[in-house]
């Protein structure tokens, strides 16, 4: 079969499904689990509203919401046909951090509206994975829905992206010896991802960024730019996508297939950090950069090439940390936590079961080698663990005590 029909066969029926995890096989578990027993838990959760999290799945349960209006490179192609891609963001919540998870494809493009449906079915939830809702209302919507329910609100689209880039720009810097505040920084692409990736940039330091849209250089004299994009505004001669390359020591590209050129990579500093993330065709291949440049760290979004910046790096560990603290909300610290756990993580030995999976000898922090690998399963223990400690550290935690040391055994202890 080829890629279209194994796939469809892979959906069919649906990739998630609901299982039981009290017993329900006796009158007696019948009476516990439903009428009158169930009765119970409702009045303690009627007297302290908290003691959810003790008597129901609230803990362990995260909403992945969408309305299907920038769905992968598919564009807007409507709640339901967006299903198919929830339904795999539950898989990976499951699979790499033992998380349950609903998917809810919402018929709904005003952002208001929106915003009231998620805040009345929140009470379900521990946190809220926003997915594929188009910028710039995803914007909009993050930040509303976050202020108005007391659980954690994420758009994966921005802030998974960010993370993961930040970790290998973090060790890109360190391999290069370059300083993120010294970097010329070109970005194609000012949709949710670019827009949340540049603002990060700057958080690690980043002084020096220059913004591509289809238009071309975001720049100060142009009288076209939404509010997120006018933040990003700056006075240069440059006009185009091959004028922001010259001389550029960092490339993200979260855009079109084919749009970088060899002649454009050969403009760049020497030492080039290059993240061609358009996916499946990125910008520009990692053979044709490596045709004209030696000394270039390559990232894509792909599997098949070295240092993929793969979401599941982060929103699934983010996730568990936050969860497992009850925290309100996940803070700028709290994504910034994650990113450097990724980044430490990728210094530290790989082992050999990671290296067979990839099909290499051996693996080392290094050039084809600045983040780790979504299989790794230390990526749980590190991100979930710093991502709770900066929750708690920050006072967005609802728990009254949090050790990192017994809550990362605890993490590997459920990985065996």
């Amino acid at each position: 079969m080829n890629l279209k029909e194994r796939a469809l066969a892979y959906h069919t029926g649906g990739k998630i499904g609901i299982t039981i995890k009290k017993p329900c096989a006796t009158l007696s578990d019948l009476t516990l689990a439903y009428t009158p027993g169930v009765a119970e838990p409702c009045k303690e959760i009627e007297k302290d509203s908290t003691l959810s999290y003790r008597y129901t799945n609230k803990a362990n349960l995260v909403a992945v919401i969408s309305n299907g209006t920038a769905v992968l490179g598919l564009g807007d192609i409507g709640a339901c046909a967006g299903k198919p891609v929830m339904e795999g963001k539950a898989v990976l919540f499951k699979k790499f951090a033992g998380i349950d998870s609903f998917d809810i494809e919402i018929d709904e493009k005003n952002p208001q509206k929106l915003v009231e449906i998620c805040k009345a079915i929140a009470p379900t939830f521990g946190g809220i994975n926003l997915e594929d809702i188009k910028a710039p209302e995803c914007f909009e919507i993050e930040r509303e829905l976050q202020n108005a329910v007391d659980i954690p609100v994420m758009h994966d689209d921005q802030h998974g992206t960010a993370i993961i880039t930040s970790a290998a720009l973090i060790n890109a810097a360190e391999i290069t010896g370059k300083k993120i505040a010294d970097m010329k920084i070109a970005v194609s692409g000012c949709g949710a991802s670019g827009t949340a990736c540049a603002k990060m940039y700057k958080a690690l330091g980043a002084q020096h960024i220059t913004m591509v849209d289809s238009k071309g250089v975001i720049h100060s004299e142009r009288t076209d730019l939404t509010k997120e994009k006018k933040e990003f505004a700056c006075k240069t001669d440059a006009r185009t996508l091959a004028d922001a390359f010259k001389d550029a020591d960092v490339f993200l590209g979260l855009s079109k297939p084919g749009i970088v050129t060899k002649e454009m990579i050969q403009s760049m500093a020497k030492n080039p950090i290059i993240f061609a993330l358009a996916n499946p065709v990125p910008e520009i291949f990692p053979e044709d950069i490596q045709a004209v440049r030696d000394d270039a760290i390559i990232g894509t979004g792909r599997s098949d090439y070295a240092n993929q910046v793969n979401n599941v790096l982060g929103f699934p560990s983010i996730f568990r940390g936050a969860l497992d603290v009850r925290a309100t909300k996940i803070t700028e610290r709290m994504k910034m936590a994650a990113a450097r756990a990724l980044a430490n993580l990728a210094r530290e030995p790989v082992s050999s079961e990671i290296c067979a999976l990839l099909g290499v000898q051996q693996l080392a922090f290094g050039k084809e080698y600045v983040i780790p690998n979504p299989f790794d399963r230390r990526v749980l223990t590190h991100v979930a663990t710093a991502v709770a400690q900066a929750a708690f550290d920050e006072g967005v935690a609802r728990v009254a005590e949090f050790d990192a040391a017994k809550y990362c055994k605890r993490l590997r202890y459920t990985l065996q």
